[in-house]
């Protein structure tokens, strides 16, 4: 007899993360992918959006026609201020929602408005989302009918900084990350900015002080170590390198805690995380790379008397498509690895 798997679809399948979504899901032993809808892409083939995956006989649907689809799951990889209203018509119809977009990361009205300069469709849902972060929240995730998947950058510094500000070990009002991240987390749109001759060969920093994922690590850490938000301040600067995909972000805060007690503190947090790994020497963006996991080091400065954790993942994988289908596992009683690399790609 045959065994009935839940039924899921993606909406926004035609970007860099649907893409992602969609090669992880034909892959799952768990679930059976029967709608994959576009916008501008709908009625094309899918060998013509991503010629890398196979079934390409399959037809993107459109965004109307995916919300009659009969699924238990919808996974929403969609632009910035689009998806709010799809997701709750899913909802309205039972269908639970994994929202890689940013409408449901914020979950304060104010700092919402602050950091994306506009209001919310829906602001009565703001703070009814879990944040989909299996590490910091499992149990909630489980639980939930909804999960608004972190932005890529938010990931590694989260995982870092946030068990060792919980543990005393260190002051979060002092916290500084540098992040590098590959052209990927930019999206699929064409932008003169990021073109081959505007990204080759140099470094650029971008949105210094302003970048809206600030506010977002500031209150996943508040959430993690039940500090007032207001306690956690954070200068964070993105920068865009000449690689594809891959995050590395170099965390750092004041040590207020013993030093010794940084290592063990972070293993401590992660030896029961599949997708995270704590080791000695600093990570390079290039080892996660096609896998969900999260390689971090922490080492002591004692010259400035502060912690420093080197953090990498795949911005796709761990900061976007990989995270969905982790929740979307847990959401759906699945065993939450199912599904989901482990190993990245060399060279």
């Amino acid at each position: 007899m045959s065994v009935q798997h839940p039924a899921v679809g993606v909406i926004g399948a035609s970007g860099y993360a649907g893409g992602e979504v969609l090669r992880l899901l034909d892959g799952h032993p768990g679930v059976s992918l029967k709608v994959i809808a576009g916008h501008t892409s709908a009625g094309m083939s899918l060998a013509e959006v991503h010629p890398q995956l196979t079934g390409g006989d399959r037809l993107l649907v459109s965004q109307k026609d995916a919300l009659q689809a009969d699924v238990d799951l919808m996974f929403l990889a969609l632009p910035h201020g689009t998806s709010a209203g799809p997701a709750m018509e899913l909802l309205e119809l039972g269908v639970k929602v994994v929202d890689l977009g940013s409408d449901f990361r914020l979950s304060d009205l104010d700092r919402y408005e602050s950091a994306y300069g506009s209001g919310h469709p829906h602001p009565e849902q703001l703070g009814r989302w879990p944040y989909g972060l299996p590490e910091m929240n499992r149990h909630e995730i489980a639980g939930s009918d909804r999960v608004a998947i972190p932005g890529c950058y938010p990931v590694g510094p989260i995982l870092a900084m946030s068990p060792l500000a919980a543990a005393g070990l260190i002051d979060p009002s002092g916290l500084v990350v540098d992040a590098l991240s590959g052209v990927s987390g930019a999206g699929r749109g064409a932008k003169a900015d990021l073109t081959y001759g505007a990204i080759d060969e140099g470094v650029r920093a971008y949105a210094v002080t302003t970048h809206r994922h600030r506010p977002e690590i500031e209150q996943a850490i508040a959430a993690w170590t039940g500090l007032p938000i207001d306690e956690i301040k954070l200068s964070f600067t993105p920068h865009i390198v000449p690689m594809q995909r891959g995050i590395l972000s170099t965390c750092s805060a004041p040590i207020t805690g013993n030093a010794g007690d940084v290592t063990a503190t972070l293993e401590k947090a992660f030896a029961d995380e599949p997708f995270v790994d704590v080791v000695s020497g600093p990570p390079t963006s290039r080892w996660v790379v096609g896998s969900n996991r999260c390689i971090m080091s922490p080492h002591v400065d004692d010259h400035t008397g502060r912690v420093i954790v080197i953090t990498a993942i795949d911005n796709l994988l761990k900061g976007a498509a990989g995270q969905a289908v982790q929740c979307a596992n847990l959401m759906l009683g699945l065993a939450e690895t199912s599904g989901l690399p482990l190993a990245g790609w060399m060279p």
